[in-house]
Formats: C-alpha cells, structure tokens, sequence
C-alpha cells in the first residue's frame, strides 16, 4: 500500500491551523469549575471543516505535541505534558477526534453531515473531558457535569449550527481569491 505524502501547501495550511488553534485557545474566559471557556474548540472544529479529516487531525496532533513539550500554546499561555494530566486534559485529549469527525462531516458533503460531524466531536468532546474532569478531580459523575460540561452546553449548540455557515463562507472566499485547499 502506497501513503500519498503531504504537498507543501498541505503542510503550510496545516501549519496555519495549527497556529490558529493556539491563538485561539489564548482567547480564554476562566470559569468558576476551573474550565476556561476558549475558542480552541472552535479553531478544532473548523480546521477539520477546512482541512478535512485527515489534515485537520494533523493540525491538532501537532498542536498537543507542541504544548506537551512545553510550548506555551494552551489556554492561558500554559504548556508541559503537566497540563494534560490536570483535570481539563480530557478536554485536549479528545481534540483529535473532534476534528476528524468535523472533518469526516464535511467530506460526506452537506449541511446535515456538517451538523452531525459537528455534534458528534462535540459530544465526544464534552464525554471525554467530563470523564476525566471527574477522575482527576475524584468528584462525582453528577457534580463534574456541572462544572465541566453544563456550562458549554449551549455554547456547543451554537458552535455546531454556526461553524458550516462559517467554514462555507471561507471556502467561498478561497475559491474568489483562486487558493486551493
């Protein structure tokens, strides 16, 4: 079996998200549970509406591997494998798949399989974080939801019907300005 290697401009468009993303995660609201509201979720979710599944996958794994080693990339300036181990680490574990499953979304083509790769990353997202929110913090299943997961319930919602509307539109100025993807 023979693996298409990544163009360059692949490789500069995986580069570009992977620095949206950590800019993106900078944006950061602290919440009371101690789970930042940030945007990086939603720079995950439209690399993979942009990229695709397997680029914007690549986007989000360079981009955990950069904060692992210590670049100063997730929320609040933080970076070492030490933040993946606190209790919001669950949240950044679960970033590949959230792209991949945006991305899987758009691929299959219209706005319904946008909608469903969407809610399914965050979904996934959400479970993963609250899981492990809940392990790391040794709290119940019931008190983590509420500190975790309640308050970016609807903030999830939204993100899932605005972001094809969004990704449509860049794509949309992209084939204007003659750049492929």
């Amino acid at each position: 079996m023979q693996t298409k290697k990544l163009s360059t401009r692949e490789m500069c468009y995986i580069g570009i998200f992977t620095a949206v993303i950590s800019v993106c995660a900078q944006i950061s609201i602290p919440q009371p549970g101690g789970v930042p509201f940030t945007l990086q979720v939603w720079a995950i979710s439209l690399a993979g509406l942009i990229l695709g599944p397997k680029n914007g996958t690549f986007a989000v794994l360079i981009y955990i591997l950069l904060g692992a080693v210590g670049a100063p990339v997730f929320a609040g300036l933080s970076g070492g494998f030490g933040v993946i181990m606190r209790p919001t680490g669950g949240f950044i574990l679960s970033f590949p798949v959230v792209a991949l499953l945006a991305g899987l979304g758009e691929r299959k083509g219209g706005f319904s399989w946008m909608i469903l790769g969407l809610a399914s990353g965050s979904i996934f997202n959400l479970a993963v974080g609250l899981l492990w929110f809940s392990w790391v913090n040794e709290l119940s299943l019931a008190v983590s939801f509420g500190y975790a997961v309640a308050p970016f319930l609807i903030v999830s919602v939204v993100r899932t019907a605005v972001l094809p509307m969004i990704s449509n539109g860049i794509k949309s100025a992209l084939m204007k300005a003659q750049v492929s993807i």
